[in-house]
């Protein structure tokens, strides 16, 4: 008995010693977005559910990424913006995965046809969970980690967050473009931190509203990692905004045909700081020389398997990334 005793106590300090971990799936929705968070104590944030369609694609490739990190349910659904490609897969994975919270920046701002039809799903979605409304200096309430709202219904967070705040001197020179008016620029945008580890995803922000966020002070600081601005589209990803927050790594979640314009490739390539680039798909609209080496690249092929990118930080600052189609797994330790 006395033996059974020690072995348990023995266990119990093993796993009270063992490094807790925030898992990040980059689910592969074919150049939308649907990012699940989870926590080291298990709860969970998915941002955005990729598109609808294709016999339940996105939401069975969610709900597989949920099964691999031991969840029976989505804690918070963040909703960044209504456009097919983020919200679209909603309510088919409702069939698949219960969810508790629905985040979102309020009602939709476009008025369309798409539009209308998206906001409607939506509302009966909403009849599925509680609805909760954020705005630019919330907080998505998850323990063990930060979710910093800095972005929302375009509203920007008004004064810098700890530690930011220096003046950024890749403004100069930068020109402004054509005011965005459509949803991409009313996206929620978040800055995570996990003890010394920051994650940057500012959905489909876009270009105005990025220099708005970094010039002439830089109010959001730094990332360890970078979700890559509207799947690496040159609509978004102004340099002002990417060389301003200094990544080590970089992930696209572009489609083999969406995103990853050669532009943002390049500008990604060029930081003196980028340790890696990560796609979930290796981007036709780009010479091949431009795109991560094949290794970083979680589907190759254009007809793909739906394999993800794997994120595992620790409090320290260290993290890990793993390609879900290969099993390789590169770590990145604490600076």
């Amino acid at each position: 008995m006395r033996g059974a005793v020690l072995c348990f106590l023995l266990c119990a300090a093993q796993a009270a010693a063992a490094p807790q971990e925030l898992a990040v799936y980059f689910v592969d929705v074919e150049g939308g977005q649907a990012t699940l968070i989870v926590t080291p104590r298990g709860e969970s944030l998915l941002v955005d559910a990729g598109w609808p369609g294709f016999e339940a694609r996105d939401a069975r490739r969610i709900q597989a990424a949920a099964r691999h990190a031991g969840l029976r349910r989505i804690d918070y659904l963040l909703m960044t913006h209504y456009h097919l490609d983020h919200v679209g897969g909603i309510e088919p994975l409702l069939d698949y995965v219960p969810v508790r919270f629905f985040v979102d920046h309020g009602e939709n701002t476009e008025t369309d046809k798409r539009a209308i039809e998206l906001s409607e799903s939506y509302r009966r979605a909403l009849t599925r969970g509680r609805r909760l409304t954020v705005k630019p200096g919330d907080r998505i309430p998850l323990r063990d980690v930060e979710v910093l709202v800095v972005s929302a219904r375009g509203e920007l967070v008004a004064r810098p967050l700890p530690g930011a705040g220096a003046s950024n001197p890749h403004c100069e020179g930068v020109s402004r473009r054509d005011d965005d008016l459509t949803e991409n620029a009313r996206s929620v945008g978040f800055l995570l931190r996990y003890g010394k580890f920051r994650f940057l995803n500012l959905a489909d922000l876009t270009w105005n509203k990025e220099l708005d966020l970094v010039c002439p002070v830089n109010r959001i600081g730094t990332a360890d990692v970078y979700l890559v601005n509207h799947h690496g589209l040159n609509l978004s990803n102004a340099p002002p905004l990417v060389r301003a927050i200094q990544p080590r790594v970089a992930i696209m979640s572009n489609g083999a045909k969406k995103g990853g314009s050669p532009e943002v490739l390049r500008l990604l390539r060029s930081l003196p700081g980028l340790e890696d680039l990560w796609q979930l798909h290796l981007s036709l609209n780009a010479p091949r020389e431009d795109n991560a080496p094949e290794d970083r690249i979680a589907n190759p092929d254009a007809s793909c398997q739906g394999h993800w990118i794997l994120l595992k930080a620790r409090a320290d600052g260290s993290f890990a990334v793993t390609n879900g189609r290969t099993g390789q797994t590169k770590r990145y330790p604490a600076r």
